[in-house]
């Protein structure tokens, strides 16, 4: 059982109903970014995936959603989120309850195909936290960046895959922190609408990946110039990630 009582916790669904998720009412909640980043993972059946900084388990459980077979494991260092992570994964979801820079052995003996992450976005040295401890402790960087990048890389078996999510700001950050055996970097910037900068990224790596480093061509979320009406104003494609599970592929 998490730490939270039942009326504290909303259940939510993901890609369309395909997914549900039960998660804290207040504080930090899943929103698209995970989402996303699930959809830009070209995982297979029988691959093994990790997500550091699982939370309730809305990327890993996405991924799960959409390519099934997939041998999926979470860490999450705050337990009443573990135990959510638990109980939205049932037997599909291994939840190892620790923080990413004390991995217990269980883990550090092993590889895996694929390992994502969607770090907290704000380092804490130059923004102001929340005295929410859930919101915090997704959007305040209290582990540095460099330290999920690291161990992220450590976790690839040969030819794996790492999968970030991340404010654009922070790419430099990303980038410097890659290890010399992760290559094949592609960065995909995500635009909120027309005409705007960035405000994401994702980037993947592969390790011992050879190919030239690939800065795509940025991905318009929203129609239009500005937000006209309630309701969504997704682009097809990031509407049919969102609602019908579908991949993000690139």
């Amino acid at each position: 059982m998490s730490g939270f009582s039942e009326d504290a916790l909303t259940r939510d669904a993901f890609l369309g109903g395909r997914l549900h998720l039960w998660q804290p009412r207040s504080g930090y909640r899943a929103g698209v970014d995970p989402v996303l980043l699930a959809a830009s993972v070209p995982a297979v059946a029988g691959q093994r995936v990790l997500e550091l900084g699982c939370g309730v388990g809305a990327a890993i459980l996405c991924l799960g959603a959409r390519v099934p077979g997939l041998r999926l494991t979470g860490v999450e260092r705050m337990p009443d989120h573990a135990a959510l992570a638990r109980r939205n994964g049932g037997t599909a979801l291994e939840v190892v309850t620790a923080d990413l820079s004390a991995l217990p052995l269980e883990v550090r003996q092993r590889q895996f195909d694929h390992v994502l992450a969607n770090p907290p976005y704000f380092d804490r040295g130059a923004s102001i936290s929340s005295q929410h401890r859930a919101r915090e402790s997704a959007h305040g960087e209290q582990t540095p960046l460099a330290e999920w990048v690291r161990v992220a890389g450590k976790r690839l078996a040969p030819k794996g895959q790492m999968h970030f999510i991340h404010r654009a700001e922070r790419l430099p950050d990303l980038l410097r922190a890659l290890p010399p055996d992760l290559g094949s970097i592609e960065v995909l910037p995500l635009i909120p609408r027309e005409g705007r900068p960035a405000e994401r990224v994702i980037l993947r790596a592969r390790k011992n990946g050879r190919a030239a480093f690939r800065l795509l061509a940025g991905l318009v979320m929203h129609e239009g110039a500005r937000h006209l009406h309630d309701g969504d104003s997704f682009v097809p494609a990031i509407r049919a990630v969102l609602r019908e599970g579908a991949a993000l592929t690139f």
